[in-house]
């Protein structure tokens, strides 16, 4: 009796199997290079205004999501709405408190409504108080100061100046 041989397909014997895989390697190269630069560390994005020019500085450090104020030499803004008139560098008296010219009526009234409103005032950046402050680098200090007190006073006494880096 003889023994069955067990059916192999006929292969030939000295041919190899070659994978050329260079083309992916490419791509994922390429994939990889584009998702690298089109990556942004920052979760906010700031647009300055066109008529804003920011001072410069050498910080690095990303802006995180914040109530959005502007002010130069004409309007101060929140969120590009405008809240309060500027002239010759300053608010303009009736936006002022009579017994306190430090304290800006308007911002007062606007920050009391988001704090308070029910869409807004369960957001992180709301509860903590953190406000991103556009300003024109050739304000004088004591307008920022003006914004700044006012800011404190109705609940946001986080506030960070939103610079241009290295100019």
């Amino acid at each position: 009796m003889s023994r069955r041989r067990r059916y192999e397909p006929k292969t030939k014997k000295n041919s190899t199997f070659g994978l050329n895989i260079t083309s992916m390697t490419d791509m994922f190269t390429i994939m990889l290079v584009f998702l690298l630069q089109s990556y942004n560390t920052s979760d906010v994005q700031i647009t300055p205004e066109s008529n804003l020019r920011l001072p410069s500085s050498a910080s690095m450090t990303n802006a995180t999501e914040s109530i959005k104020l502007s002010l130069n030499g004409e309007a101060l803004k929140i969120d590009q709405t405008k809240i309060a008139d500027v002239k010759n560098s300053d608010f303009l008296p009736q936006d002022l408190e009579e017994k306190d010219t430090n304290f800006i009526k308007p911002l007062f009234q606007e920050l009391d409504k988001i704090a308070k409103s029910e869409t807004e005032k369960d957001k992180a950046h709301v509860k903590e108080g953190r406000i991103l402050l556009q300003a024109d680098k050739d304000l004088p200090y004591a307008t920022l100061r003006k914004v700044m007190y006012t800011a404190s006073m109705a609940g946001f006494p986080q506030l960070k100046l939103v610079t241009m880096v290295g100019e």
